[in-house]
């Protein structure tokens, strides 16, 4: 029977009104749940809505005529779009009022199509559907109950497609196995966790697959599909993380992305019949984000991720000699894929000034070929400003020198003093990257704004022992990262040291309202988007998928002093202390960071006396997805800055 847990329970009632607070006003219009929100100009929207109407385009893969699969926004949600030449037009092939993901291109052996998922109102129950390019026939492939599958890995025939999956008992992710011919489903991993599938062999009799335990733990292996058995590999140093698992050409060899034994995530190559594995990237000090192998066997391309700039090197096979390159634009590098004749590399690239757009290395001639070119709203992108990259000392030391934590500063044109927006990336083991954002660059342009975007310890992209800073017990020293932060800004000239505000998602609205309580006298203001306000009632609430992985960075709170911990840190038991304006956000479907986080903080400190808006919405999960809903955040959170930031 499947385990539900209490925000399933939760989600069959309507969201209440804060009874125990202040009385309100409570304001709903269509999905859209508002309170204490004014509302917002009309000369704001209208300021707004160029910036807002910016989009991009994300390479999704090949098709077998040679044309691409790109997914990019027409209306309120993010669609698959083909484009047949560069720069062409883009023809809309899906249609739905939800966005779509994991879009995935079957290989030209097979049917010319894709797969993709879809959930409902952001509940991340993420269906798969495959969509026939011949008939224009959509087929749903997965249960389509409360389930989650996610990952779907096509076999090098096009002939079978393995994803991960929650259908079974909702908690652990087994993995399943369709022949495309019969459509014939069936479990083909059934052991417990997390698993996912990384790629079959050549033949498509085996596959590769990962256990995920934690951001710095895996275990690879190999599953036999005839026969059910697994083999797991051994891990040197007994404990790693992994990112890429892939059979290299002759079927016998891997190669792998590992940090065993190294700091950095590293691309290995293992031949069993060759001794000890291959550094591939040894020579590279930064993690491998991507990585991606012909069809033909001829190259390997990667990434790596060189302080949140991506860098791309191709390889030719066997040899793994570097082959020349055109001259990239500096930006972040994600999305490989290599032609169905292996001839032509298309990838992603989004920068701080320019929104993500798909291009396409031709390797013979080492030219680059431009394929969407993305709008951004009529506005004169030359205005549009990059960030610096900064390094400011925090608490504690490093072989005797004070540690350093990076920030991405966008500075306004002029002389200062600026207010600032500290914006804190969630995760937490992920990584603030100088991506384009259009509401970054409507704060820099319109309002005089400075922002800096930190990765505080435990942020990925810097080493797992900067990874590892902020586990457990060690919580609450990431946000001593941004106490350093507000002293950096004290001692620049340019910056309104009196003026600052925060803002972040996730476990970034943790860090939000942890920092309102330790810094309730430095910061003027702060914006909690999907946020965790009580580590113990998320841990309580989260979909049972996510809690075991959560545990593993949070600390299990089964474990009495873990509880005390969690207990002693929660922003929801020191809400007395939040004393500067709050602005909470929140979608209702999210089964990461349930609604209940947002309404008991914003109850606790109304009930303290604090200046608290609220905004909810009923259609959304884990973030803003959809157009409409987006736009007005982004235009509440700017009336927000304007009422309790700028003001002197």
């Amino acid at each position: 029977m499947r385990t539900t847990s209490l925000l399933l329970c939760l989600a069959l009632m309507a969201p209440p009104a804060f009874a125990d607070a202040p009385a309100v006003a409570r304001v709903e219009v269509g999905n859209r749940v508002s309170e204490n929100l004014p509302e917002v100009p009309a000369e704001l929207v209208e300021r707004l809505d160029r910036y807002q109407n910016t989009r991009g385009a994300s390479f999704a893969g090949w098709l077998e005529d040679g044309s691409l699969v790109v997914t990019t926004r027409f209306a309120e949600t993010n669609q698959a779009h083909r484009v047949r030449t560069p720069l062409g037009m883009r023809e809309q092939l899906t249609f739905y009022r939800e966005p779509i993901n994991a879009v995935g291109t079957a290989p030209a052996k097979g049917a010319d199509g894709f797969v993709f998922g879809k959930d409902v109102g952001g509940s991340e129950f993420w269906q798969l559907f495959w969509y026939d390019l011949a008939s224009r026939g959509v087929t749903m492939l997965t249960d389509g109950q409360r389930s989650q599958n996610t990952t779907p890995l096509w076999s090098h025939d096009g002939r079978q497609l393995a994803w991960a999956s929650t259908a079974r008992n909702g908690t652990d992710y087994d993995l399943w196995v369709r022949d495309m011919a019969t459509g014939e489903a069936r479990i083909v991993l059934e052991e417990g966790g997390l698993w996912t599938p990384m790629d079959f062999s050549p033949d498509g009799r085996r596959l590769l697959v990962l256990r995920y335990v934690s951001i710095n733990e895996s275990y690879p292996g190999e599953l036999d599909l005839a026969t059910g058995k697994l083999e797991l590999f051994p891990v040197d140093g007994g404990k790693a993380a992994f990112n890429a698992f892939r059979y290299a050409p002759d079927g016998r060899g891997v190669y792998y992305v590992s940090d065993e034994e190294r700091e950095f995530l590293t691309l290995r190559h293992h031949d069993p019949a060759g001794g000890a594995p291959t550094l591939v990237s040894g020579h590279v000090p930064w993690d491998v984000s991507e990585l991606a192998i012909a069809d033909d066997g001829r190259h390997l391309a990667y990434v790596a991720n060189e302080d949140g700039i991506g860098k791309l090197r191709v390889l030719s096979l066997p040899g793994h000699r570097e082959i020349p390159l055109p001259e990239l634009p500096i930006g972040v590098i994600g999305g490989l894929g290599f032609s169905p004749d292996g001839q032509r590399l298309a990838f992603t690239l989004n920068s701080a000034t320019s929104p993500s757009d798909v291009y396409v290395v031709e390797l013979a001639t080492a030219t680059l070929v431009r394929w969407t070119q993305s709008e951004v709203g009529g506005l004169d992108a030359s205005n549009f400003r990059a960030p610096t990259l900064v390094r400011y000392p925090t608490f504690d030391s490093v072989d005797g020198q004070p540690r350093t934590i990076p920030a991405f500063y966008y500075r306004p044109e002029g002389e200062g003093p600026f207010p600032v927006v500290v914006n804190i990336h969630g995760g937490p083991e992920s990584q603030a990257l100088p991506v384009f954002n259009p509401t970054i660059q409507f704060m820099l342009e319109e309002l005089k704004v400075a922002v800096l975007v930190p990765n505080v310890r435990g942020s990925a992209g810097y080493g797992k022992g900067y990874l590892k800073l902020d586990n457990g017990f060690l919580r609450e020293d990431s946000v001593r990262d941004i106490g350093a932060l507000l002293d950096w800004i004290g001692k620049q000239p340019e910056l309104d040291a009196n003026r600052v505000g925060v803002s972040g998602g996730s476990y970034g609205g943790y860090m939000v309202l942890a920092s309102l309580v330790h810094f309730h006298d430095r910061i003027r203001a702060g914006i909690d988007v999907v946020g965790i306000s009580d580590f113990g009632t998320f841990l309580a609430n989260t979909e049972s998928y996510r809690r075991d992985l959560r545990r593993a960075e949070y600390g299990d709170e089964r474990i009495p002093e873990m509880k005390a911990f969690h207990d002693r840190i929660a922003p929801l038991n020191n809400a007395g202390k939040i004393t500067a304006p709050l602005f909470v956000a929140q979608g209702y479907n999210d089964p990461r960071v349930p609604w209940t986080e947002a309404e008991q903080i914003v109850k606790a400190v109304r009930g303290n006396g604090g200046d608290v808006w609220y905004l909810l919405f009923k259609d959304e999960g884990h973030g803003f997805r959809k157009k409409a809903n987006s736009d007005y955040f982004g235009a509440a959170s700017v009336l927000f800055w304007q009422k309790h930031l700028l003001a002197k």
